[in-house]
C-alpha cells in the first residue's frame, strides 16, 4: 500500500483529507518510518474497524498507538494480556459497596477509544473471547445489562512473530473480527539512524507533549470523513472483482480455510477509504489490490503441507491477485 501524499477532488473532502494528512505528519513526530501502519490505521478509523498489529518487539508497536491517540485526541488504554488476566479485568466487574449493600458496575480500560490489547495471545481463549462483543457490538454486557462504549472505538491489538511458547493463537472466528493485519518491520538503516539521534537528543516515549505532539483533528472531523467515505461509489464491475478475489482463495489448493464473506465486505470498506484518501470518488481494481494484503491475509488457513513448503498467506494471495481477471 502506498503512502504517497493525498490528493484532493472536492473542497470538503480535501480539507478533511488534509487534516488527516496532518495526523500522520503528526505521529511521525514519535514514530519514524511507520508511515503505511499509521495510513492504515487511519483507514480502520474511517471504518470502524479494529487491527492486529504484528512484529518483533521494539519496533514502536504501542509508542505508534499513543502518538495517534494524541494526535486526535483521543483517550486511551493499554492492556497487558498474561496467562492470569481474566475477562472482567478487561469488560470491568460488579462491585460490591459496603456502604450502600447494593453492586455497583466498575468500568474496565475496553471503555475508551482506543484499546491497545498488548501480546493479545499471551491470555487464554475466554479471555480473549471477552473482546468479542466489544469488537463488534461496541458494548459490554454485565449481569444482563448491555452498555455501550465510547464512539469512535477501535481495538488496536499486538502480537509478537516471535517467542511461541506460552501463547494461544487467536481462533479464526476472532481474526476475522479485526478489519486488518498490518506488519510492522524493522527499520532502515537511516530510519534507526534518526531513532537513535532522537533518543540522543532527549526524546522521551513518554512525554510525548515534549516531542512537540499535539492534537490536529477533532472526532467531528473524523465523523465528517466517514461520511464521505460512504458515498465512494463501486461499480457492479469492481464488486464482482471482490467477491472473485475473495472466493479465489476458497479453491487454492494451498489454504484450508478461505475468505469469507465478512472478509469481502472489509474488503469493500477499506477500499473505500483508500480510494477517498486518494481523491477519487469511487473505488479501482488497484485500490482493492492496495488493501488486498492487509485486509485479507489473516482471514485465511494455510494447510500443513503447504506450510511445511514454505508457502506464506502472502505468496498465495499473489497468486490470487495474478489469477483473477481484472475488470477493464
Amino acid at each position: 500500500m502506498s503512502t504517497s501524499e493525498f490528493t484532493t477532488v472536492s473542497p470538503s473532502g480535501a480539507a478533511l483529507r488534509s487534516t488527516l494528512a496532518a495526523v500522520r505528519a503528526e505521529v511521525a513526530k514519535g514514530v519514524v518510518g511507520q508511515d503505511a501502519a499509521v495510513t492504515s490505521l487511519l483507514i480502520a478509523l474511517l471504518c470502524r474497524g479494529h487491527v492486529l498489529l504484528e512484529g518483533v518487539p521494539g519496533v514502536a508497536k504501542t509508542l505508534l498507538v499513543r502518538t495517534l491517540a494524541a494526535s486526535l485526541a483521543l483517550d486511551t488504554k493499554r492492556v497487558q494480556f498474561t496467562p492470569d488476566l481474566m475477562p472482567g479485568d478487561i469488560t470491568g466487574s460488579l462491585v460490591y459497596d459496603a456502604r450502600t449493600s447494593e453492586f455497583s458496575f466498575r468500568e474496565g480500560p475496553v471503555f475508551t477509544n482506543l484499546l491497545l490489547a498488548d501480546e493479545i495471545n499471551r491470555t487464554p481463549p475466554k479471555t480473549q473471547a471477552s473482546l468479542l462483543e466489544a469488537m463488534e457490538e461496541r458494548q459490554v454486557s454485565v449481569d444482563g445489562t448491555p452498555r455501550l462504549l465510547p464512539d469512535p472505538f477501535l481495538v488496536i491489538a499486538t502480537q509478537n512473530p516471535v517467542e511461541y511458547e506460552g501463547t494461544y493463537p487467536l481462533p479464526e472466528a476472532q481474526l476475522d473480527r479485526f478489519l486488518l493485519k498490518v506488519l510492522l518491520p524493522l527499520p532502515e538503516r537511516d530510519q534507526e539512524i534518526e531513532v537513535i539521534a532522537r533518543h540522543a537528543a532527549g526524546f522521551n516515549p513518554r512525554d510525548l507533549a515534549a516531542a512537540g505532539v499535539r492534537p490536529v483533528a477533532t472526532v467531528a472531523e473524523l465523523e465528517q470523513a466517514r461520511t464521505e467515505v460512504a458515498t465512494v461509489q463501486v461499480s457492479r464491475e469492481v464488486l464482482g472483482y471482490i467477491v472473485d478475489v475473495c472466493r479465489a482463495t476458497r479453491h487454492s489448493p494451498s489454504l484450508s480455510l478461505g475468505v469469507s464473506p465478512r472478509g469481502a465486505t472489509a474488503l469493500l470498506a477499506t477500499s473505500r477509504a483508500w480510494a477517498w484518501l486518494s481523491g477519487r470518488p469511487f473505488v479501482t481494481p488497484d485500490d482493492v489490490k492496495a488493501l488486498a494484503h492487509p485486509t485479507l491475509r489473516h482471514r485465511v488457513q494455510l494447510r500443513p503441507e503447504a506450510e511445511l513448503e514454505g508457502v506464506s498467506a502472502e505468496s498465495v494471495l499473489n497468486t490470487v491477485l495474478a489469477s483473477v481477471p481484472v475488470p477493464r
